[in-house]
């Protein structure tokens, strides 16, 4: 299990686990075989599934566009000045409205009540963390990764034997539409990693690791022995030049715990050809030349992982200095779609498909590197081109889809709108702390260009719809500023709650408390917990004291201001046991703090650090959040039909709302409410109405 935090916004590598290349191939055909010879029983139950659940449909197609991160307040002022016409057009013809977001207002706790109907408490994603109730460590909240236990030979042969499990929890409803013979297309929608089965293909998104078993680890390679001593963020190899030549090697996914070396390594050799300001890499008997700040093409790198086993990745290097030291950027190593090491996809062909179509494609949940411009290792040119790539591959998926599925669910999620928010907002407000001593001017435009963009897609995505289908584009959150971040672990310790220990030398995962004397702690982005007996393995809050703990810290916490100003830095601390309901509420955080604008934890919270300033200024690129109070940051939703009433829509009402439009109804437990639409059955070929 690895546990590097590429992102402090993410949180813990995912683990690793192995399919050879051969038991890839071999599943494949034997599932293309399977397929083929249960084609005429599948049909037969669906057809008889049909017939037994009748249903009457307003609609044969509903198309649900993605667009995370897009703002309802930019939106709007960039439709006054005329530069959205396709959002426009929807809103004049059919409905935009703010759309209520989830607490805490982060991506994999949107997405999950998005796809489900239901809040955390019952799907059980709270935050990008989990801690380890044993020894308070960061887990990824959404996956667990189980090594084998026992004998390896199994490992050995190369057929892997760690289980991958999907902590969230409910069903996703187009694996309800599935039910009643609704086919759905789902690509890259986040939290659906491990695939699910269910009627349709999917494509999975945010927290798929890339090969090292991390959210995103990139690569450096350097001449300068500096940089890589202050190195952050990634992986950095010093390398030396022989003449034009440099021998190295390429870092990959980790050994069996205990196991030498540490990590498997690609060796591989690059050839400068100083007067063409190019260089020649080959790799894994592949050859790539690129030039100065260029990026390759994806390249496929094949570790050994023993003496029958293959891990396959894919990468892509892009030089980005020759004088006065050599400097190649590397990207994460992402899983190879044409030979993933895990499963990416339902079924296991799609992604094969997908690739053999589109050519490679990045597969990493978080495909953008960010950290990767945090830290320094690219430019902001740099990670705009990669950020610009990945959109263009996620569009030619998308079209594919619209084209070939003229019926059914059609879902898609792109995740530019976000990152590039992420990294750009401290454009919008000149005195934002991370300009300092960086460029205001080049890229000041450049979030509302993304929009403009967005846009565009929106326009194509409803040229390829009939009149008939629904079309829906929305986003699961908004967007501010992120000028100061709060180490609630400081502020905790402050109030008598949190106790370090003398001697400790552990900075990160909260290494230096004591849990003896420690009421409650915080990591993450969204919260506190309590330190609770019987559920903590060094747990001192007794069960029956914890409302009134929860309570006290609420009061408390709520009233903190960023001096010497004297601004209130936190709206709202929600009880997650009023706020949520459901059989999970007890895993999440005990109270979620609603941060005001311009705020959010600091780095150092998000990696459980416990010492240092309470608030400090955020420096870093990534100067723009949504981690605050929900009702700061809204989502939007579009749609080319009118909603029939008036009442807020959250994101919890699109499941049971497009549901509803396939005629199928909604389970009970689901939180979200249907919202009708004016529209009319569709009509069938035979002039009646579709059933």
């Amino acid at each position: 299990m690895s546990f590097y935090l590429g992102f402090a916004y993410i949180g813990p590598g995912a683990g690793i686990t192995f399919l050879s290349t051969f038991f890839v191939l071999l599943t494949a055909f034997a599932f293309l075989i399977a397929s083929l010879l249960t084609w005429p029983f599948r049909f037969l139950l669906i057809w008889i599934r049909r017939r037994t659940r009748q249903t009457r449909p307003q609609t044969k197609r509903v198309v649900v566009l993605g667009l995370d991160g897009l703002d309802p307040a930019r939106v709007r002022r960039l439709m006054t000045a005329g530069r959205l016409p396709h959002l426009q057009r929807l809103a004049n013809q059919g409905t935009f409205t703010e759309m209520r977001t989830t607490l805490p207002p982060i991506s994999p706790v949107a997405w999950s009540s998005f796809q489900t109907g239901v809040n955390p408490g019952k799907h059980n994603i709270f935050d990008f963390l989990n801690r380890d109730l044993r020894t308070y460590l960061p887990e990824l909240s959404s996956t667990r990764i189980t090594e084998p236990v026992g004998s390896r030979w199994w490992s050995w042969l190369g057929l892997g034997g760690a289980t991958i499990r999907l902590l969230r929890k409910s069903q996703p409803f187009w694996k309800i539409l599935g039910e009643f013979g609704i086919f759905s297309t789902i690509l890259r929608v986040p939290i659906t990693f491990p695939p699910e089965k269910f009627f349709g293909l999917s494509l999975s998104a945010m927290c798929l690791p890339d090969l090292r078993g991390t959210q995103g680890s990139f690569t450096l390679f350097t001449s300068d022995p500096t940089e890589c001593k202050q190195a952050t963020g990634g992986v950095y190899v010093f390398v030396t030049r022989c003449e034009h030549i440099i021998e190295t090697s390429l870092p990959g996914p980790p050994n069996q715990p205990g196991a030498q070396p540490p990590d498997f390594h690609v060796p591989f050799r690059i050839r400068i050809i100083p007067q063409q300001n190019q260089i020649e890499i080959q790799i894994s008997g592949e050859v790539v030349r690129i030039g100065l700040r260029k990026a390759s093409r994806w390249c496929r790198v094949t570790f050994r992982c023993g003496s029958f086993q293959k891990a396959s990745g894919i990468c892509q290097f892009r030089l980005e200095a020759l004088e006065p030291h050599f400097r190649l950027y590397v990207t994460p190593i992402h899983l190879d779609p044409e030979r993933p090491a895990m499963p990416m996809s339902h079924p296991l062909l799609y992604s094969i498909y997908l690739a053999k179509l589109h050519d490679s494609f990045a597969t990493l949940g978080l495909a953008e590197d960010t950290w990767g411009l945090n830290s320094g290792a690219i430019t902001e040119d740099a990670f705009l081109e990669q950020a610009w790539k990945i959109h263009d591959e996620r569009e030619r998926m998308f079209f594919d889809a619209l084209r070939r599925m003229q019926r059914g669910l059609t879902v898609c999620v792109f995740d530019a709108s976000d990152r590039i928010q992420h990294m750009f907002y401290r454009h919008d407000d000149p005195t934002h702390p991370a300009n300092a001593g960086r460029d205001t001017v080049r890229h000041a435009e450049v979030i509302d260009r993304m929009y403009e963009r967005m846009d565009e897609l929106v326009g194509r995505t409803a040229a390829e719809l009939g009149p008939d289908a629904v079309l829906m584009v929305i986003s699961d959150h908004g967007f501010c500023e992120f000028r100061r971040g709060v180490n609630l672990n400081v502020w905790l310790q402050q109030q008598g709650y949190l106790t370090l220990l003398g001697d400790a030398t552990a900075d990160e995962y909260l290494g230096d408390v004591d849990w003896s004397k420690t009421r409650a702690y915080a990591f993450g982005l969204s919260g506190i917990y309590l330190n609770q007996s019987g559920r903590e393995s060094k747990g001192i809050v007794a069960p029956d004291a914890a409302a009134a703990l929860r309570e006290e810290i609420a009061e408390k916490l709520v009233q903190l201001r960023d001096e010497p100003a004297g601004v209130p830095a936190i709206r709202k601390v929600y009880d997650s046991h009023k706020a949520y309901h459901g059989a999970y509420v007890v895993n999440g955080p005990e109270l979620i703090v609603g941060y005001e604008r311009g705020y959010r934890a600091s780095w150092d919270n998000a990696v459980g650090r416990c010492r240092g300033l309470l608030i400090m200024d955020n420096t870093r690129f990534w100067s723009g959040d949504h981690c605050v109070d929900p009702t700061l940051v809204p989502g939007v939703f579009f749609s080319n039909r009118k909603l029939a009433d008036s009442e807020t829509l959250s994101i919890l009402d699109l499941a049971p709302t497009i549901l509803q439009l396939f005629g199928v109804p909604a389970p009970g437990y689901m939180d979200g409410r249907a919202h009708s639409m004016e529209l009319s059955p569709v009509p069938s070929k035979a002039g009646g109405t579709s059933q």
